[in-house]
C-alpha cells in the first residue's frame, strides 16, 4: 500500500517512450492519423483482463465512475433498490444515488464485509443488484453472497476498489459476480493517479459500459469516430493515454507489491499474536492483498485510547479510526435526505457501529524494512500492554 511507493524510473521512461512513439496523443480514442497505432488505454484494459481472468475490461476515470457505469450498464435506475454494506467508502453510495437507485444497507460482520444473512433479510421485490465491498484488501463471503443472489435473481457488482490483486478460492476478486470494479487512485495497490476499471465476462454488458463511459459511442468498426452511432446516453468517464502508460508500468510491479505487502503483514501479525488482540476474520487469508492489519479492542474507549497513543508515536492508522466518517454509512446524513428508510442513519446499523468503533487498522506498506516492522511491533505491543490492562474511561464509579 500503495503503488506510488514504487514510482520511479520505469514510469518516467515509459512516459517518455510513449511521447516519442505516439505524438503525445492523450485521448484514448480517435486521432488515428497522429497516434501511429499506439493505444495505451486499450493495451492496459487487455493487460488487466489477462491478469485477473476477465473476458472484458473497460477503463474509466475513477473507481466511483466504474461503479456508476456498471450499475447503468445493468439497467439500474429509479425504482430499483441496490444493497450494499454500512462499511464502505462513500463513493459506493454516491454511485448508487447517481444511478437513481434507492440504497439498502446491511450490517457487516467480524470480517468487516457484508453480513450475508442481513443481505438476504433486506431483499425485496425491488432489489435489482447487490454490491459486496472487499474492504481493507480482503474478500467478502462470496460463496454465501453469490448463493443468495442466485436464489433471489439479484445481480452482483463486486466493489473491489480496495482489493485489486486479491483472490477468493483461487479466483480474482472483481471477477466472481455479474460485474466487478477496480480503482487505481493514488492510494491503491497500483495507481494511475486517478482511474478505474469495469470488468465483466458478458459481451453485451461490456458494450453497454463502453458506450456509457464515452458519450454513448458504439465503436462501429467501419465508421469514423465522428460518424459513430449511439443508442443510449453516456457521459465522459474516459481514461487518458498517459494514465494507460502508468497503469501498464505499475501492473508489471503488482506481483512484487503483493509479495512485499503479504510478507510484511505476516511479520507484523506474528509479532503481535500474543498480545491478546482480536484480529479481523478473513474469508480467504491466502487471497488477502496484505495492505491492512485490522484488530479489535474490547470497547470503543480502549480503541480510542489506542489510536491516540499510536498518533503520539507518529504511527498512523488506515481509515479506522482516522477516516472512519468517510467509510461508515452511519455518518452520511448528507446523502440520505429525502430517503425515509435511511433517516437517522446513526442508529440503523448497531452491530457495524460497535465493530468499527472498536477497530484499529494498521497500514502495511510495500517498502517496510525489518527495522520499520520492528518499530511498529514494539510500539503496538507496548500500547496494548498499557491499554488492555486499564479500565476504560467511564467504567469506574463516579464520585458520590
Amino acid at each position: 500500500m500503495p503503488g506510488y511507493e514504487l514510482y520511479g524510473a520505469e514510469e518516467r521512461d515509459a512516459i517518455m517512450e510513449w511521447f516519442a512513439s505516439s505524438h503525445g496523443v492523450m485521448m484514448a480514442h480517435g486521432f488515428d492519423h497522429l497516434r501511429r497505432g499506439v493505444f495505451k488505454v486499450r493495451e492496459f484494459e487487455r493487460a488487466v483482463g489477462r491478469t485477473v481472468g476477465s473476458a472484458h475490461a473497460q477503463a474509466v476515470s475513477s473507481g466511483t465512475a466504474a461503479l456508476f457505469v456498471a450499475l447503468r450498464a445493468l439497467g439500474v435506475g429509479p425504482g430499483d433498490e441496490v444493497i450494499t454494506q454500512a462499511f464502505t467508502f462513500v463513493a459506493t453510495l454516491e454511485a448508487m444515488l447517481a444511478a437513481g437507485a434507492t440504497p439498502v444497507i446491511t450490517e457487516v460482520d467480524e470480517s468487516l464485509t457484508m453480513d450475508p444473512e442481513d443481505f438476504e433479510r433486506r431483499i425485496t421485490p425491488r432489489t435489482k443488484a447487490v454490491i459486496p465491498v472487499h474492504m481493507g484488501g480482503a474478500s467478502a463471503d462470496m460463496d454465501a453472497i453469490l448463493a443468495i443472489a442466485r436464489r433471489h435473481h439479484v445481480m452482483v457488482v463486486e466493489d473491489t476498489c480496495q482489493a485489486f490483486g486479491g483472490t477468493y478460492r483461487g479466483k480474482h476478486l472483481g471477477t466472481l459476480g455479474t460485474m466487478g470494479v477496480f480503482s487505481f487512485d493514488f492510494a491503491k495497490n497500483i495507481t494511475t493517479g486517478e482511474g478505474g476499471m469495469v470488468m465483466t465476462d458478458d459481451r453485451t454488458l461490456y458494450e453497454r459500459a463502453r458506450a456509457i463511459h464515452d458519450h454513448g459511442h458504439e465503436y462501429h468498426p467501419q465508421r469514423p469516430r465522428g460518424q459513430d452511432a449511439r443508442s443510449l446516453p453516456g457521459f465522459n468517464f474516459r481514461l487518458t493515454e498517459i494514465q494507460g502508460v502508468l497503469g501498464l508500468t505499475q501492473l508489471a510491479k503488482l506481483p512484487l507489491i503483493l509479495r512485499c505487502q503479504r510478507a510484511n503483514k505476516a511479520a507484523l501479525k506474528a509479532g503481535l499474536a500474543d498480545r491478546g488482540l482480536a484480529f479481523r476474520r478473513l474469508h480467504d487469508a491466502q487471497g488477502d492483498v496484505g495492505d491492512t492489519l485490522i484488530f479489535f479492542l474490547e470497547d470503543r474507549q480502549r480503541a480510542s485510547a489506542f489510536a491516540k497513543a499510536l498518533a503520539r508515536r507518529r504511527l498512523g492508522t488506515k481509515n479506522l479510526p482516522d477516516a472512519l466518517t468517510w467509510h461508515y454509512a452511519g455518518t452520511w446524513q448528507h446523502l440520505f435526505q429525502g430517503i425515509p428508510s435511511l433517516a437517522h442513519p446513526e442508529t440503523r446499523w448497531p452491530r457495524t457501529d460497535e465493530l468499527l468503533h472498536r477497530a484499529i487498522a494498521l497500514p502495511v506498506t510495500v517498502t517496510m524494512s525489518e527495522a520499520d516492522r520492528a518499530t511498529v511491533v514494539a510500539a503496538v505491543r507496548q500500547i496494548a500492554e498499557k491499554t488492555l490492562r486499564e479500565e476504560p474511561a467511564g467504567s469506574r464509579p463516579g464520585p458520590r
